[in-house]
C-alpha cells in the first residue's frame, strides 16, 4: 500500500493499473507528471521539467491507465468526452486530452497531491513570503475579508488557498466548491462539493456556477471556490456582496490589476446586461484583498503582491499594495534573490479586525506598532 496525506491510501491494484506512472506517483521528489503520447513521460522536480526514462508500451496501455483514473471518480473518457478534469483517489489533480483533440496521442497531466499538507511554516522556510506578510494574510482571514489568490498555472494558488483556509475558525461552516476536489481543510464542519460533467445523453453538466448558487442555500459561513474562471464569478461576487464575508477563490491572472480585468470579463460571460461601471462597483465592494503568487525562473513560488481594493475613483477601481516582492538578481546557485518589502500602507482590514474585538496576529505590531494595544495571538 502507498500512504498519502490524511490517511488516504492508493490501493495496490489501483497503482498497478497505472503502469509506468506508479513509480513516478510514489516518488516524493516529483510534483508533476506529464505523458505526451505513450512514448514520452516528463516530470517536474524542484520546478524544473525533465524527460523520465519511463514510457508506456503502447497507446492502449496509456488509455487503460486513463480509464482507471477517470472511472474511479465517476468520469468518462472517450471520443465524446475528449477533455476531462479528474483526480486520483488521493486527490492529485488530473487532466486528460484524447484524440482527435490530441493530435499525436493522449495527453495526461497529473499535478501530484502532497503526502503532507504544506503548513505556513513550510512556506516560510521555502521563502514564499515573510512572517510579516503571513501575519497580514492571517489577519485578512480572521477579519472575514473576501480574498482572491491569483497567479499563473502551477504558481501555487491552491496550496496558498489551503494554507489560508487553515486560519478560518473551527466553529464556522465552510462550503468548498471545486472542479476536482483538492482542498484539504482541517476544520471539522466542511461541506465539499465537486462538479459533475454529463455522462449520459440528456444529462446536464453540474457546473461551478450551479454549486455556487446551491451553496447560498446551505447556510455557509464561508464559501471557498477552488477556481473562478467563468460566469460563476457573477454569483461569487453577489454572494460576497450579500453577507457571505470571508469567502475565498483563485483566479488565473498575470498581476493584481489583471485580476480585475479577468473578473469583468467573467461577469460579462454570465450574459447579464450590466454597464461596465456597475460591474466594477460590484467588484470593488466585494473583493477586499488580492494575493498574487508567481512561479519564478528558478522554479521557486513566491507571493509577489498583497494588494488591497480600496474603492472607486470615477470608473476605475483603486487598489493599494501592502507588500511587494522585489527581485534582486541571482545568487551563486542560480536562485533568485529578492526582498519582500512592506509599502508602509496600513491595510484597512486591520481596522475591521480591531472593530470586531479580535486579537491581532503576531507580526502586525512590528509593521504597525499602533495596533499592539489590541493584543497579540
Amino acid at each position: 500500500m502507498a500512504n498519502t496525506q490524511s490517511g488516504l491510501i492508493l490501493p495496490k491494484q489501483y497503482l498497478e493499473n497505472l503502469g509506468p506512472l506508479r513509480p513516478l506517483i510514489e516518488d516524493d521528489s516529483i510534483t508533476e507528471i506529464m505523458a505526451v503520447g505513450h512514448e514520452r513521460i516528463y516530470v517536474e522536480r524542484d520546478g524544473q521539467i525533465e524527460l523520465s526514462e519511463l514510457s508506456f508500451d503502447s497507446e492502449d496501455q496509456l488509455l487503460e491507465a486513463i480509464h482507471c483514473i477517470v472511472e474511479a471518480v465517476g468520469r468518462m473518457a472517450d471520443e465524446n468526452h475528449p477533455l476531462i478534469d479528474a483526480r486520483l483517489i488521493d486527490g492529485s489533480r488530473v487532466n486528460v486530452v484524447l484524440r482527435p483533440i490530441a493530435v499525436d496521442g493522449p495527453l495526461l497531466t497529473i499535478r501530484k497531491f502532497s503526502k503532507r499538507a504544506l503548513t505556513p511554516d513550510d512556506l516560510l522556510r521555502l521563502g514564499a513570503f515573510t512572517q510579516e506578510c503571513l501575519a497580514v494574510m492571517k489577519a485578512a482571514v480572521l477579519a472575514r475579508s473576501n480574498i482572491i489568490v491569483s497567479g499563473g498555472t502551477g504558481s501555487g494558488k491552491t496550496t496558498l488557498l489551503n494554507v489560508l483556509s487553515g486560519f478560518v475558525p473551527s466553529n464556522e461552516r465552510i462550503v468548498t466548491i471545486e472542479d476536482a476536489a483538492e482542498l484539504k481543510l482541517m476544520q471539522e464542519h466542511v461541506c465539499r462539493m465537486e462538479t459533475k460533467p454529463a455522462t449520459e445523453p440528456g444529462e446536464r453538466d453540474i457546473t461551478i456556477r450551479d454549486l455556487v448558487i446551491n451553496a447560498l442555500r446551505m447556510r455557509p459561513d464561508r464559501i471557498i471556490v477552488g477556481e473562478c474562471r467563468g460566469k460563476e464569478a457573477l454569483d461569487m461576487l453577489q454572494a460576497m456582496n450579500t453577507g457571505h464575508d470571508g469567502s475565498m477563490t483563485t483566479v488565473h491572472a498575470n498581476s493584481p490589476r489583471d485580476v480585475l480585468s479577468r473578473l469583468e470579463t467573467m461577469v460579462l460571460m454570465a450574459g447579464i446586461d450590466l454597464p461596465l461601471r456597475a460591474i466594477r462597483q460590484q467588484i470593488s465592494s466585494a473583493i477586499d484583498l488580492i494575493i498574487h503568487v508567481a512561479r519564478l525562473r528558478d522554479g521557486s513560488r513566491r507571493v509577489t503582491h498583497l494588494s488591497e481594493i480600496v474603492g472607486m475613483e470615477g470608473d476605475t477601481i483603486t487598489m493599494q499594495d501592502i507588500f511587494v516582492f522585489e527581485p534582486k538578481g541571482l545568487d551563486n546557485s542560480g536562485a533568485i534573490k529578492g526582498e519582500f518589502r512592506p509599502t508602509g500602507i496600513r491595510p484597512r482590514l486591520l481596522d475591521r479586525l480591531a472593530a470586531q474585538g479580535l486579537a491581532i496576529p503576531e507580526g502586525i505590531n512590528k509593521l504597525f506598532p499602533s495596533f499592539s494595544s489590541y493584543g497579540l495571538r
